[in-house]
């Protein structure tokens, strides 16, 4: 769950169109304290919960837990880990599932190992705005103590993508287990309420993975199949809200 005082606040400027230092937006929000639980947490508990914004740009607080049964979420884990560790290991190791991808890995604490696609089918593409910056992202998914992760991050100044989890494995970003077992997360550095934020950088390189991800397993590259996080039952997010431009994104993702 998330503290009223680990609240994010947006980069009132935020970068013009391909325009960034660095990729970092000038600084670095408070992290929360996770999303609880083994597959259960949530980037969408840490970091496009922490200080979640709404399409008016209000804050608001998360407390109560994203997914849906920690008892049941821990009983899963505790019933796949010696299958699972024994052939993908509890921690991946540095490759990249997508080409341009630069492996900056989650601590194995916050996803859980699996063979997907044999344990579990792919068929989602779950889309998030990290509500933070693509540092500080990152950090909270190398937190053991936050229990949340997705499996990219894409940078708004330059578009480029952090792969943090392996596609077979788990990423804990949709705050709801059986959402969670047949999705791949792409957190989005940015505000909800800060549209600057989504430059032509970050929308072509997050839909050239979204269409290689769509590739890859066959998943149909439409908004049925590549969703906000807003649509995952059960969950209060808004991301990545109205500004997101969801025609502009689903041309890309079937052009490229």
């Amino acid at each position: 769950m998330t503290r009223a005082d680990d609240l994010g606040t947006p980069d009132p400027s935020g970068p013009l169109d391909g325009v960034g230092e660095s990729g970092q937006l000038g600084r670095d929000v408070a992290s929360g304290d996770g999303g609880n639980g083994d597959g259960g947490g949530d980037v969408s508990g840490d970091v496009d919960a922490v200080g979640d914004v709404d399409v008016d740009g209000g804050a608001r607080t998360r407390r109560r837990l994203l997914r849906g049964g920690l008892a049941f979420g821990a009983a899963v884990a505790v019933g796949l880990t010696a299958e699972l560790t024994s052939s993908t290991g509890r921690a991946s190791t540095g490759a990249v599932d997508h080409p341009s991808a630069v492996w900056t890995p989650a601590t194995s604490h916050n996803y859980t190992a699996s063979r997907r696609t044999s344990s579990y089918p792919i068929d989602l593409v779950v889309i998030h705005v990290t509500q933070a910056s693509f540092t500080n992202a990152i950090g909270i998914f190398q937190s053991p103590s936050h229990a949340v992760s997705a499996h990219y991050v894409v940078r708004s100044g330059d578009g480029e993508i952090a792969q943090c989890v392996r596609e077979h494995d788990i990423a804990w970003h949709a705050g709801n287990w059986g959402y969670n077992t047949r999705s791949i997360g792409i957190e989005h550095e940015g505000w909800v309420g800060q549209p600057a934020y989504f430059t032509s950088a970050m929308y072509s390189a997050s839909a050239a993975l979204t269409a290689a991800i769509c590739d890859r397993y066959g998943i149909p590259k439409d908004r049925d199949h590549i969703i906000g996080h807003y649509q995952v039952p059960g969950t209060d997010h808004t991301d990545p809200g109205a500004n997101w431009d969801w025609p502009r994104y689903l041309a890309l993702v079937n052009a490229a």
